[in-house]
């Protein structure tokens, strides 16, 4: 093989090794590249991500206030409770002194 021949082979192996890399290049561009129905999908779909989102933060606010409201009932009921067992302490306290007053009369 003489040198035109070499450089000839060469030639025709670096120009096949370009055509297969260009194919090559071109299938992945093909296969991977993204339609407008696709970007549609991802669009529907990034809207209703935002939608849920917005909802969920909605949902954490209700649930907030209303632990916030069911905590300030329950702080209520717990001090009129007190309120009601104080009452009654004395109450008892005093009804068990008239008790013993009347029993000192009866008894004096």
């Amino acid at each position: 093989m003489n040198r035109t021949e070499f450089i000839f082979a060469t030639a025709v192996i670096l120009f096949v090794a370009f055509c297969l890399g260009w194919f090559a290049s071109w299938l992945v561009n093909r296969f991977t590249r993204v339609t407008k129905a696709e970007i549609g999908e991802l669009d529907r779909m990034a809207q209703s991500l935002h939608e849920a989102e917005e909802t969920r933060d909605q949902a954490i606010t209700y649930l907030q206030q209303r632990e916030a409201e069911m905590t300030n009932q329950l702080s209520q009921t717990e001090a009129e409770l007190r309120a009601a067992m104080d009452g009654l302490r004395d109450a008892r306290h005093e009804a068990e002194e008239l008790r013993a007053m009347l029993e000192r009369r009866e008894t004096g």
